[in-house]
């Protein structure tokens, strides 16, 4: 093999179950014809549940990552008759990664390491990112390894809010550390090359989102839109139309040149390094109620578009084509990138990359390194996440009690228990 498949998705759930039957049809829609299974699966989910089951984790977001596992079984069983492993579940807060392999591809997974960061309200998950470095070993190569970065992401909503993210881009750079993954050890005990390998790695020091020898795929609702304040009444008509043609005003390309994700990583302010393949689809968000109801019905009409916000691309796929010391013949290729249809649990379409990562073991001194982190890791980064977990918890358990059945019915209980106790203790008191 002298290349790895990488299939990328980016979806914003809606805070809803994903319907598997429905999506796993359309799942690999944005492969390329003919092309072969890919070798590892990464998704990347947005408001993935609600805020109190987010929050809270666990058991509580157990269920939701269980439909996507379903669906991306049952997508590939459908178009290859193969199945891959879930290797790795995490998330922060409201945003989740999940990666699956192929098993003879995870059999050469030598190490994963993970990080979390939140930019949301005090730092809080409601907005942040997830993480995951994997190191492949490339066989003639066993001392060294192709290293995979995944990161899902969710930035600052809003059209006027490009500056906070960037500033969140920044947050980020700063305080996405990769830590060695505690929770198992199912990767590094495959085989005793693996193990030495693993080894030497877990000798290293934490590493920030910009490793000497990785690859980035950064994937996620980025937010970023395609005008600085929202539409007017009369601008409505601008909206992109479904079979308008290339030089009619209403093509979606005409809003390209106010897409502030290209304007801003043009001018150096967002995103420092990473590259974005073409893109040749329609804005991803935001959908209206009516066209979710369409989409529910199989229908495939006209674009109907929410009139309080702009059509924009806010789902995108970036990466850093090649690590340092790595020359031309190093780069990442991508193969396809596009849109999957609307479903009707979201006002946003999920968006798909297909890439090929050469599998080479040739890294070249002579081209030297260069410094591609924009910004250095902040020295509490650790401390201001844990303290930041500490209040998604607390947010979480008030949320639960407030805004769930379940835990609207606990607090009922938990109100007519202190009640009663306090009823048969002023009785017997007054015996």
């Amino acid at each position: 093999m002298s290349a790895l498949g990488i299939y990328v998705l980016t979806f914003n759930c809606a805070r809803e179950f994903v319907d598997p039957d429905v999506f796993a049809t359309h799942f690999f829609d944005a492969l390329p014809a003919g092309s072969p299974a890919p070798d590892i699966i990464a998704l990347s989910l947005q408001e993935i549940a609600p805020i109190a089951y987010s929050f809270l984790g666990g058991s509580y977001l157990a269920p939701y990552f269980t439909e996507f596992r379903r669906t991306v079984h049952k997508a590939c069983a459908q178009k290859w008759n193969d199945d891959y492993v879930n290797f790795l579940t995490d998330h922060t807060g409201m945003t989740g990664l999940m990666l699956f392999a192929r098993h003879e591809t995870l059999e050469k997974v030598a190490w994963k390491d993970t990080a979390h960061v939140g930019v949301g309200v005090a730092e809080m998950g409601n907005k942040g990112a997830v993480g995951a470095r994997l190191g492949y070993v490339v066989e003639g190569h066993p001392a060294k390894t192709i290293d995979l970065t995944f990161v899902a992401a969710h930035l600052a909503p809003m059209e006027d809010s490009y500056e906070q993210r960037n500033l969140d881009w920044k947050s980020i750079v700063e305080r996405l550390v990769f830590t060695p993954e505690t929770s198992g050890s199912e990767v590094n005990e495959r085989s005793r090359l693996l193990d030495d390998t693993a080894s030497a790695h877990s000798e290293g020091s934490q590493q920030d989102l910009f490793a000497p020898n990785a690859y980035i795929f950064f994937a996620g609702d980025l937010n970023y839109r395609t005008s600085n304040i929202g539409p007017t009444i009369g601008e409505i008509v601008q909206f992109p139309r479904r079979n308008a043609e290339l030089d009619d005003p209403t093509h979606y390309s005409h809003l390209f040149k106010h897409d502030q994700l290209i304007r801003e990583m043009s001018s150096g302010r967002t995103f420092h390094g990473l590259s974005e393949a073409p893109i040749d689809f329609p804005p991803t968000y935001k959908y209206s109620n009516a066209a979710r109801k369409a989409a529910a019905l199989g229908e495939r009409t006209e674009w109907k578009w929410s009139n309080h916000r702009w059509p924009s691309w806010c789902d995108r796929i970036l990466f850093l084509d090649s690590p340092p010391q790595v020359g031309e013949a190093g780069k990442v290729q991508p193969l396809a990138y596009n849109a999957l249809p609307l479903f009707a649990q979201s006002d946003h379409r999920p968006v798909a990359l297909s890439a090929s990562v050469p599998l080479t073991g040739d890294h070249d001194p002579a081209l030297g390194l260069r410094a591609v982190a924009p910004f250095a890791i902040d020295p509490d980064w650790k401390g201001k996440r844990d303290a930041a977990r500490r209040r998604e918890v607390v947010v979480g358990a008030v949320a639960y009690l407030g805004l769930t059945r379940e835990g609207n019915g606990l607090l009922l209980a938990s109100v007519l228990g202190i009640f009663g106790a306090w009823f048969i203790l002023r009785s017997m008191l007054e015996i």
